[in-house]
């Protein structure tokens, strides 16, 4: 529970940090941020697995590329749902999403929530 609990604070610094560098997104206070680490972690949970397996085949047709079109259609649907959070495009969604990605995984490296 304590890791989980974690790796959602951990999510949030870098949902504020990737809302700080980038124009087309905006989030308005750290409770909107860590709300959207909330609403990211349950549907990276839930629905992308959904998303992977319906789209096998063109994901395998694009080499793998096609999960950059699910990542940022799980960004928008969580800038839909978050009140506060707002994604201009679906490039700041993309970009979003990498910066999110990195900083998750430097602030991990950094805490150390992986080892075990």
């Amino acid at each position: 529970m304590n890791k989980i609990i974690i790796k959602t604070i951990n999510t949030a610094l870098s949902v504020l940090i990737a809302a700080y560098l980038l124009e087309g997104v905006s989030i308005d206070n750290t409770i909107t941020a860590l709300f959207v680490a909330i609403v990211l972690g349950l549907l990276n949970t839930f629905i992308k697995p959904i998303l992977v397996i319906f789209t096998i085949p063109i994901t395998i047709f694009t080499l793998g590329l096609f999960l950059l079109v699910i990542n940022i259609i799980i960004v928008k649907f969580a800038a839909t749902l978050v009140p506060g959070f707002y994604v201009a495009n679906w490039w700041s969604a993309l970009w979003f999403s990498i910066i999110v990605s990195i900083f998750s995984t430097v602030l991990e490296g950094l805490i150390g929530t992986n080892k075990k």
